[in-house]
């Protein structure tokens, strides 16, 4: 396979899935750009799909809460075509409102009966926050895959701090390596406001499954994917690709490894 195709599933509300279809089109992948009556009718199946992509925005108008209603679509109505689909070895990506879908939708951190167990609410600013961001990378992750440095990219959400069940779960996903991404100084050192820009408990921006193909994080990658994105590109000279492009390159290329 020289070209893994990406589904890129949107809504009413959704505002970054071309941005997610360009990242995802310049590592060397074939993006469409699906909405999700397109499923709900039975007119098309993710078959023929290697990556689904979640990408960010206001699903429905972030109606009850963020993401809410498009999780339960996913739960209620596409439960078995989306286990099928993991199963397959497919990789599954939810950028900030996807983040949001995947986790209330009990698909992260991932279980059985879908029982939704952590949740993303609203920031402890009470705001909404529009900024760029220190994040290290950690955990095991296909998406993560050689990125070791910290990196930046900008966050836009109202309700971005990620809670937990319990103390349990929360040793649980660290055991399992499955906290990938983290808020953090430009140091690398623990995050605080507003560096920190929601008060996600111990700083976690960026989630997976137990086999770290599913990957949900707040952060905008799609936002970086050229260092002219970035806020002081003036200083980046000779650097044309931002920090964001590699976590799409890492899905395409796993996707091209075991296709």
């Amino acid at each position: 396979m020289l070209k893994p195709k990406v589904c890129v599933l949107r809504t009413a509300g959704t505002n970054c899935d071309k941005e997610t279809a360009a990242a995802f089109k310049l590592v060397g992948a074939t993006p469409e750009l699906w909405h999700i009556n397109s499923l709900l009718e039975k007119k098309r199946c993710l078959d023929n799909f290697q990556i689904l992509a979640l990408p960010g925005g206001f699903s429905y108008g972030d109606d009850i809460a963020s993401g809410k209603l498009f999780a339960n679509e996913l739960k209620f109505k596409l439960a078995k075509e989306l286990q099928e689909f993991i199963c397959q070895g497919k990789l599954i990506i939810g950028i900030c409102n996807g983040f949001q879908i995947l986790v209330k939708s009990g698909f992260l951190p991932g279980n059985s009966e879908l029982k939704q167990n952590v949740s993303l609410i609203t920031n402890d600013s009470g705001k909404f926050e529009d900024r760029w961001v220190y994040l290290k990378a950690s955990g095991k992750s296909v998406w993560t895959k050689d990125i070791s440095q910290i990196i930046y990219l900008p966050v836009a959400h109202g309700e971005g701090k990620f809670i937990l069940e319990d103390k349990s779960l929360l040793n649980k996903l660290e055991q399992n390596g499955q906290i990938v991404f983290k808020y953090c100084t430009a140091l690398g050192e623990p995050a605080r406001y507003p560096d920190n820009p929601n008060g996600s408990t111990q700083g976690i921006a960026g989630i997976t499954d137990v086999t770290g193909r599913i990957l949900g994080l707040m952060p905008h990658p799609e936002r970086h994917i050229f260092s002219r994105q970035h806020p002081r590109h003036e200083n980046l000279k000779g650097k044309k690709f931002g920090q964001g492009l590699a976590i799409f390159k890492n899905g395409v290329e796993y996707s091209i490894r075991t296709s």
